[in-house]
């Protein structure tokens, strides 16, 4: 028998409680030609027993057990047995659409310039969902194309992590995933975006996201915002920021200073702030002058970076820059 057209990479740790329905949604499947690869990273409440039971009745499903070593590895672990050209994540306590597969399957296959594929996400429990993760889930779902994933990629995570599908070869040539002291998952986002690999989203919700108080994006530090800010800017710095003078940090409040913290830390120049605050215009933070919109000097001059993340502004600060002959990605980059 030849090898699968899609593995799906479940990694597993205590998840006794949800497993079951996960692998039953990667079950009905409208797509047969499939392996689960579920790796139960040293479980100690029957999750390992759970994967073992649904292996015995269908020889699709592959179990690697491992000592606890944590999520990088087990994911590690996972792609390295991966037999299938394509690669589509799964959590251990989502759910899948029955149509997910195919769907991105046939997308990939008639795209064949995209490296990674993602889908539209629904979270659940529905009312149990908090305004932060809703404004969020909208956020994620209006990004499609890859030209908006791009624009809004130092934003936030353009993709929930178990909801993509990507081409193992194109995953391994960035190096898998990387433990880094942050999140795993946009950290390989970023290194992919620097590798000029093409993006894209099914415009249909094929995937349910599971909230929950102990998710690690809830309670890890890798996930904490300090670390998306160390995160962004080691990136930045490889690419928007790489061989350029001291950055532009649009935005004097909170966020421009944590920002300005950050930047500092990694030795990035800063030459200032721009703010349309006429209280905080003429005065300065932390040496560097606070200046208006107006007083913005001529694209290219300094990059900069938009750090204000109050609903709404980051479309008339783009507008600003935009009409200021300002350009996306060349001269200004949002990250808040």
């Amino acid at each position: 028998m030849g090898d699968p057209a899609v593995s799906v990479l479940m990694p597993a740790y205590n998840a006794a409680r949800y497993v079951a329905e996960a692998v039953a949604s990667v079950r009905a499947q409208d797509l047969g030609d499939w392996e689960l690869v579920a790796v139960d990273d040293g479980s100690a409440d029957g999750t390992r027993a759970l994967l073992e039971e649904a292996a015995a009745t269908d020889d699709r499903i592959r179990v690697l057990p491992l000592p606890h070593r944590g999520l990088v590895e087990a994911l590690n672990a996972g792609l390295a047995a991966c037999r299938a050209p394509l690669v589509a994540r799964m959590d251990a306590d989502d759910r899948m659409r029955p149509a997910r597969l195919r769907r991105q399957v046939e997308y990939l296959d008639s795209h064949p310039e995209v490296g990674l594929v993602g889908s539209l996400i629904e979270c659940f429990p529905a009312g149990e969902i908090q305004e932060g993760l809703q404004r969020y889930q909208e956020w994620l779902n209006s990004l499609v194309a890859h030209e908006d994933i791009a624009r809004d990629l130092f934003v936030e995570s353009p993709f929930a992590h178990p909801s993509v599908m990507l081409r193992g070869e194109v995953a391994r040539a960035v190096g898998g995933y990387q433990d880094r002291g942050w999140a795993e998952d946009y950290d390989l986002w970023l290194r992919l975006f620097l590798a000029n690999t093409r993006f894209a989203k099914v415009p249909e919700v094929l995937h349910f996201w599971r909230d929950r108080p102990d998710r690690l994006t809830r309670t890890a530090d890798e996930y904490s915002l300090r670390n998306f800010r160390r995160l962004k800017i080691h990136y930045l710095r490889q690419g928007f920021l790489a061989g350029r003078g001291p950055v532009l940090i649009w935005g004097a409040g909170r966020g421009g200073k944590a920002w300005a913290a950050s930047l500092e830390e990694a030795g990035v120049a800063i030459a200032g702030h721009v703010d349309i605050d006429p209280k905080k215009i003429g005065r300065t933070r932390r040496g560097r002058p606070v200046i208006a919109p107006a007083d913005l000097p001529p694209p290219g001059t300094h990059p900069v970076l938009v750090t204000v993340g109050v609903k709404g502004a980051r479309e008339l600060i783009r507008c600003d820059l935009d009409g200021r002959g300002h350009v996306e990605l060349r001269d200004y980059v949002c990250v808040a």
